[in-house]
């Protein structure tokens, strides 16, 4: 049976998903490993992705194949210089960053692509993984994290949902919610834009599982 490994930064990536998987790929047995300090030291820290967090990434890796993991996919978007190193150290085995999939995806399209995020360094972190071509409109939900954090999911819809239609007046031709934690706007994204809405999560499973099974 097929081994991989879940490194989340944020409580709320868990649940989305490992409903993917359990949907998607109910043959993977599933490590869940959650570090929520992750996101709070880097957003209060002022030193950015340093050397320290690249050693945190580094040890929670090497523990997931310390544990028989065969594939690691991490799920927070904030954190891509340091994914991109474990995967440099593990080259023998797929490493994931959250959004390969989904910005593959994106950047197939035309026109202007509304980025959104309710983590503010994703928005500072993530745009270089996209191909030079695609014109980014980046867009943070203020408040939304919060929200969520608090237990008002219906209010991080709403306020996600509102940058969707910002990002629609600003001439983007699709949104891509840029967390894991945002996949369950999508269905909001899409009523309040009438745009196609990418996510994070299914794209993940997707090329984990295609690495792995090819």
């Amino acid at each position: 049976m097929t081994r991989i490994a879940l490194i989340h930064a944020l409580a709320h990536s868990v649940a989305p998903i490992n409903e993917a998987l359990a949907r998607d790929w109910p043959e993977a047995l599933r490590m869940n490993l959650l570090d929520d300090s992750l996101s709070g030291d880097l957003a209060r820290g002022g030193r950015g992705l340093d050397e320290a967090m690249h050693e945190r990434f580094q040890r929670l890796a090497q523990y997931a194949v310390d544990c028989g993991a065969q594939g690691i996919l991490f799920t927070c978007s904030a954190f891509g210089p340091c994914i991109e190193a474990v995967a440099r150290r593990h080259a023998g085995m797929p490493v994931l960053k959250p959004n390969e999939a989904m910005v593959e995806e994106a950047a197939a399209g035309a026109g202007p692509l509304g980025l959104i995020a309710s983590f503010g360094p994703t928005l500072e972190s993530m745009p270089a993984e996209f191909p030079p071509g695609v014109a980014l409109e980046l867009a943070l939900a203020e408040g939304a994290l919060e929200a969520l954090n608090a237990g008002d999911g219906e209010r991080h819809d709403a306020l996600v949902a509102a940058q969707a239609r910002a990002l629609r007046a600003r001439g983007c031709t699709r949104i891509a919610l840029a967390q894991f934690s945002l996949a369950r706007a999508r269905a909001a994204c899409v009523a309040a834009s009438g745009l196609p809405v990418l996510t994070t999560v299914d794209g993940g499973v997707r090329a984990l599982r295609r690495r792995l099974e090819s």
